[in-house]
């Protein structure tokens, strides 16, 4: 019982009111991005904007995303739940209600949100709910947080492109990829920023359907 209790636990979203409580301070962190030595707390040159993609374990997302081109810095982190300042100890029993997410700082005039969310549908499995394989809980579940009105509006067409997509492709799964305004974005400690490049032999459990993401309407 003790164990179906755990696994109930992690693939259940909490409430705000049983999620644990975290802490008022911010986890220490690193300061710089392991690979491009720019910082990750800012501040960021103007007019570049800003995504939060959950793709399962953030290792490798965020290695797929710091190599993309046009992406100015990337960082491990937790969003999407209630605990304040969680610990990675703290999000995997599924009582915080975060996501493991990459924070995407990106320019603009090289690459657009559109592009993204096609790397981002293409590099997982957005159809599997609470889980990425056989990584289980809500911290692994598919997610984009956007920081305006416009970029949600293009995340649910690029979502809804993709669902069709699969559908062609006569793959039948549901995208349940949570797409939602950006609330509070907490750090990840220091061992997970850029966690591939200091581990290069490190775990990375990306894996995509085959199907691919179209970014413009149909004609």
């Amino acid at each position: 019982m003790y164990l179906i209790d755990m696994f109930n636990k992690k693939t259940v979203m909490p409430t705000a009111e049983t999620a644990l409580p975290g802490r008022p301070e911010p986890l220490p962190t690193a300061y710089s991005h392991f690979v491009s030595d720019r910082p990750l707390k800012g501040p960021y040159p103007a007019g570049f904007k800003t995504v939060y993609l959950g793709m399962g374990c953030f290792w490798g997302a965020e290695r797929l995303l710091w190599q993309t081109p046009g992406v100015y810095v990337t960082a491990a982190g937790y969003q999407g739940g209630f605990t304040l300042n969680p610990t990675y100890q703290e999000t995997v029993t599924g009582l915080t209600g975060h996501t493991e997410v990459v924070k995407v700082v990106y320019d603009p005039s090289i690459t657009s949100l559109e592009a993204l969310l096609k790397i981002f549908f293409e590099a997982h499995d957005p159809t599997q709910g609470m889980r990425q394989g056989n990584d289980i809980g809500t911290t692994y579940r598919s997610a984009i947080y956007v920081e305006d009105d416009e970029d949600l509006l293009i995340a649910q067409a690029i979502r809804d492109r993709f669902q069709a997509a699969l559908a062609e492709a006569g793959r039948g799964g549901r995208v349940t990829t949570e797409i939602a305004p950006a609330g509070p974005f907490y750090f990840a400690e220091d061992y997970h920023q850029q966690y591939l490049a200091k581990n290069p032999n490190g775990y990375c459990g990306l894996r995509g359907t085959g199907v691919s993401c179209p970014i413009e309407p149909a004609a």
